[in-house]
């Protein structure tokens, strides 16, 4: 039930602005349309590195969603009024994780199209594997990033400190984002990449919990 709460309060924060998920949309397709024009020339080295390019217009947008996810709050000391709610850490931990998730999501709605369409690519052949895939990924990014952004909160140069530990964190599950994206894209057999499915899961699993554990302990001044 609280948690519910918490997430209808974080999704209608941003869609009463819709200031962050505009920047996000707004930045990913000109990031895309970077490419687009960077690769042009070479159709068959853009089917090779897709998944990798794909992959790095969702880190650099999630960057964005998860300064925010702590940032408004911070301003205002809306988060320091939070916690002297009756309302146990690891929820607050759980709303923060899915409404960072469920922007990833919206963002991609209006992002995947434009990357396909501009790159001049196929859609997947295996569009449940390739949407599944998306899903876990941004799981994974989520739940680290939360956990990082409520612990560089209350620091000064919070945004640069951000990026500075969240890529290092997430490079395991970026290459395995990668690697099972290009698997589903050339259509291999699930034996073939299920490996790396495995990994992903695998950090999804271990950083929700982790954040779920610790939380109370990062929201201490």
């Amino acid at each position: 039930m609280m948690l519910g709460v918490l997430l209808r309060k974080e999704l209608l924060l941003e869609m009463r602005s819709r200031e962050i998920l505009v920047s996000m949309v707004t930045f990913g397709a000109a990031v895309v349309l970077l490419y687009a024009f960077s690769f042009r020339p070479s159709p068959d080295i853009l089917k090779q590195f897709a998944p990798g390019l794909l992959w790095t217009v969702v880190l650099f947008v999630s960057v964005l969603a998860l300064h925010r996810s702590h940032s408004l709050e911070k301003e205002f000391d809306a988060f320091s009024l939070t916690l002297t709610a009756p309302v146990d850490r690891s929820t607050l931990f759980l709303s923060k994780w899915f409404g960072t998730f469920f922007m990833l999501l919206i963002s991609q709605v209006i992002l995947l199209p434009l990357f396909f369409l501009f790159l001049q690519l196929p859609f997947p052949s295996m569009p449940g594997a390739f949407i599944g895939l998306l899903i876990l990924v941004d799981l994974g990014i989520s739940s680290v990033g939360s956990l990082l952004s409520g612990a560089v909160m209350r620091a000064r140069v919070n945004e640069f400190l951000l990026p500075l530990l969240l890529f290092p964190m997430v490079t395991p599950l970026m290459i395995s984002a990668v690697k099972s994206t290009a698997a589903v894209m050339e259509s291999q057999p699930f034996s073939q990449w299920k490996l790396w499915l495995q990994l992903i899961v695998s950090f999804v699993i271990v950083f929700g919990l982790v954040g779920y554990l610790i939380y109370d302990y990062v929201c201490e001044e």
